[in-house]
Order: C-alpha cells, then sequence, then structure tokens
C-alpha cells in the first residue's frame, strides 16, 4: 500500500528532501482511496502544517517528542518486551520476515523501527500488511493517546494506521491507562529511567502490550537508527 510509504516517510525524521517534495505526498494521500475522506484530509493537512514550518524547528520537536523518554519511542519492540531478551529473538525473527520477502536492512537499521516496517509494509500485498498493521494495533493505539494526551499533531499519524488496519481495540480501556501514567519526558524521569541499573535479562515485558500483538511474539525488531526519507518523488 503506497499510503504506507507516505506514512513511513511523515513519521521519519523530518528532512529537506520531506519539505521539498511535499505537494506530492499530499498528492498521494488524496490518491490512495484506502482511507476515508475525514482521515485523508487530516494527513494532508499534516503535511502542509509540518512543511510550512522551519525545518530546524520541525527537527527540534521531533527529538523532543520521539527521543526524549520511551513512551513515545518508535521501536516497535520497546513496547512489547521493554528490556527482556524476548527483545532479541524478536528481531531476529522480524529481520528473518524481512529477507524471506527480498526487503534488504542495513546494518545501521533495526528492524522494529516503525518507519522502516512501514516501509517493508508498503511493498506487501494489501491483506499482509493489513494483518500485520492489525497485530500492531494495539501499540498503535496506545501510542496516538498518548500523542492526544500532548495535543499533538502526530497522532494523525497513528489514527491513519489504526484505520488502515481494520482492527478492533477497547479504545477506552487505553484511553484510561494512559491518562493515568506519570510523564516520562522530564529531566528527572529521564535521569531516574537511564541511571546506572544492575544488568538482567528476565525483566517481564512492559504491562499492555504483550496482548493484541499477535505475530509480534514471533516477529523481530529493536532499535533504529532513523530511516532517512529519501527519494520522496518516488512515493
Amino acid at each position: 500500500m503506497l499510503i504506507l510509504k507516505v506514512i513511513s516517510r511523515l513519521l521519519d525524521y523530518p528532512s529537506q528532501a520531506l519539505f521539498t517534495h511535499a505537494d506530492d505526498l499530499v498528492k498521494a494521500v488524496n490518491a490512495s482511496g484506502q482511507l476515508s475522506t475525514t482521515r485523508q484530509d487530516e494527513l494532508a493537512g499534516f503535511i502542509r502544517q509540518l512543511t510550512r514550518s522551519d525545518l530546524y524547528d520541525a527537527q527540534e520537536q521531533y527529538d523532543l517528542l520521539f527521543d526524549r523518554g520511551r513512551s513515545l519511542s518508535l521501536l516497535l519492540f520497546e513496547h512489547v518486551h521493554g528490556e527482556s531478551r524476548d527483545r532479541g529473538q524478536a528481531m531476529v525473527d522480524l529481520m528473518s520476515e524481512y529477507s524471506k520477502r527480498g526487503f534488504a536492512v542495513s546494518a545501521k537499521q533495526l528492524p522494529d523501527y516503525i518507519p522502516l516496517f512501514l516501509e517493508f509494509l508498503s511493498e506487501q500485498n494489501e491483506t499482509y500488511s493489513r494483518e500485520w498493521l492489525s497485530d500492531v494495533s494495539h501499540i498503535l493505539t496506545i501510542l496516538s493517546e498518548r500523542l492526544l494526551e500532548r495535543e499533538c499533531a502526530y497522532q494523525v499519524l497513528f489514527e491513519a494506521l489504526i484505520e488502515l488496519s481494520d482492527a478492533t481495540v477497547n479504545r477506552e480501556k487505553i484511553a484510561r491507562a494512559v491518562q493515568k501514567e506519570q510523564p516520562d519526558d522530564t529531566l528527572e524521569a529521564m535521569d531516574t529511567a537511564w541511571e546506572d541499573k544492575e544488568i538482567r535479562f528476565d525483566q517481564p515485558a512492559q504491562p499492555g502490550c504483550e496482548q493484541s500483538c499477535g505475530n509480534l511474539s514471533a516477529m523481530p525488531g529493536t532499535s533504529v537508527t532513523r530511516h532517512q526519507a529519501s527519494d520522496i518523488s518516488a512515493v
């Protein structure tokens, strides 16, 4: 699904290429035919809002949002396995799935980075892509609700992915859980999260994400370096 490639570019670190080809992205969104009119309008509005801002401001906002604290991590398996050793095997499995379908990943890229994962799905058939999106819909919903709490425009990207997944999730339950969370992007919270701790491999996965993750247990991923938005015109 081409629309997944568009969302992949939008979820990646803002680049000059992204800004230069904003009109191409809007055209791709409007021509997709796989999203509701409302969702298409939201995506097109997000693209225009993002690319009308200063590039450096957009990059700074992105860093503060996704690289500060773990609650909005763009690494799928961080939300599924946390720091448990199951995360490594999940990464291996996902890399195997990529390889089996001829999708090449550079040595610097971790397979569970969401923009990279979406890039992979964009090259698969629609049934396969929707199945995988459904498997991660619980995580996508958690991220969407956390962005909603912060009144962040990036939420529309996750809402589009949830719609494309055709999955049914307990939205109210997830929203209530998110509202009870303590912020992890404050300096104090970050110091606590990154302080030296005893190295362990038996820590349980973070609660809430182990359910409704289907194939993720058999799929692989960890942290990924940013998959730069390149060749936007090809979208």
